[in-house]
């Protein structure tokens, strides 16, 4: 059994029990399910953003603790404050020591998009997602069939979210569906979790122009940001190369402002 065959079966037993104790009619009951989401697809285009979706999350199955003591409130506030474009939270309890509360928090504190990182392997957490405040949701095409793709699209869409795809192979984008507007191309294996950031070059030839491509895993340089510019992407998804500083906040404006040194063009003499 892979990490992720691991992750997936715990997933849906996690699932199953909260779906009993929160019912659907209790989420519905929530102040954020007739809110108006924010386009994450928005923000990562606007010229004066810098297409980062920073993200927040405390551990990780292939690195263990990452910044166990992390606050969601400062950490969120400073990530937008240097200019990323739009958050990501973990919410799974536990392989990423995430919670719905973080990005309940989060949205509390921020006004922008808020992507909703998890395994969504029902419809209940769709529904969970909207009722949290979350503005997108994250689909693994790894551990969907085309058609729970379309099905579970279709409900985010009614909701008012908006989805993230992801991919990592060639079986996968075969997956992709006309509706979804947003792309992540992931670098890193999540059977293996081994980071191969030529990855999302390879693929992202193929997504129809009209798609939003993000890159994902592995970002660790600026230099990475503008190379992959190059290649038509216009959002990056960072997480750990943040989250392991002791400020993660400081450490994504650091990156953004080298990102915008990087791409500026001398005046010519």
């Amino acid at each position: 059994m892979t990490i992720l065959d691991e992750i997936i079966a715990y997933k849906r037993k996690e699932v199953a029990e909260r779906a009993e104790t929160h019912p659907i009619k209790l989420l519905e009951k929530s102040i954020y399910f007739p809110s108006k989401c924010v386009s994450l697809k928005h923000y990562i285009q606007r010229e004066d953003k810098s297409g980062i979706i920073a993200e927040f999350k405390r551990k990780s199955p292939s690195k263990g603790m990452i910044n166990e003591f992390a606050a969601i409130e400062k950490i969120s506030i400073g990530y937008m404050q240097a200019g990323a474009s739009a958050l990501s939270v973990l919410t799974d309890i536990h392989f990423f020591g995430g919670k719905n509360e973080d990005l309940t928090t989060a949205r509390k504190f921020n006004f922008c998009p808020i992507l909703r990182k998890d395994f969504t392997v029902s419809e209940y957490q769709i529904i969970e997602a909207k009722s949290i405040g979350a503005d997108a949701i994250l689909l693994i095409a790894a551990v969907l069939t085309k058609e729970e793709i379309k099905q579970f699209t279709a409900l985010a869409h009614q909701l008012g979210l908006e989805v993230l795809l992801e991919v990592h192979t060639q079986e996968e984008l075969e997956k992709y569906i006309p509706e979804i507007k947003l792309v992540g191309i992931n670098n890193r294996n999540l059977k293996t979790f081994e980071v191969d950031f030529e990855n999302s070059i390879r693929l992202v030839q193929q997504l129809p122009l009209d798609t939003v491509k993000i890159a994902e895993s592995g970002i660790s340089d600026p230099k990475n940001i503008v190379e992959l510019k190059q290649h038509g992407f216009e959002g990056f998804l960072i997480g750990e190369n943040f989250m392991k500083t002791a400020s993660p906040e400081l450490e994504c404006k650091r990156f953004i402002e080298q990102i915008n040194s990087k791409l500026v063009i001398p005046d010519e003499a």
